[in-house]
């Protein structure tokens, strides 16, 4: 059976306390690369889909907040349960067949708190 390490599609824009340290976390433990940006602002790319990360002073005039949630959809999921195995991003038991809502899906979180999901539609 040939694989589809396909990403149906997301753009989302994620709060970062550390643009640099954010970048490395996203290339070891997701796949995604730095694509373009600043200290400020980084643009991460996998598959022609893309990640943005927008540094915020978490105070009170530009809190980070956290709390994002980010669902990647993909054609065929087993390569990535697969890959993000083998990056030591989840667990196998973090995979979760058959849900309830109609997916197969895993979910882990990054360094600043945003839950990052992949799915893939029964």
């Amino acid at each position: 059976m040939e694989s589809n390490l396909s990403i149906r599609g997301i753009e989302p824009v994620l709060p970062s306390q550390d643009i640099v340290r954010d970048i490395a976390w996203h290339k070891k433990y997701t796949g995604f690369e730095y694509s373009s940006g600043d200290k400020m602002y980084a643009v991460l790319k996998r598959d022609n889909q893309y990640i943005h990360l927008q540094w915020h002073a978490d105070n009170e005039e530009d809190p980070l907040l956290g709390g994002s949630v980010v669902k990647i959809f993909v054609f065929d999921i087993m390569p990535f349960v697969e890959e993000f195995i083998d990056r030591g991003t989840i667990k196998p038991e973090k995979f979760q067949r058959n849900t309830p809502w109609g997916t197969h899906e895993f979910g882990f979180f990054d360094l600043n708190g945003n839950a990052i999901y992949i799915v893939q539609d029964k």
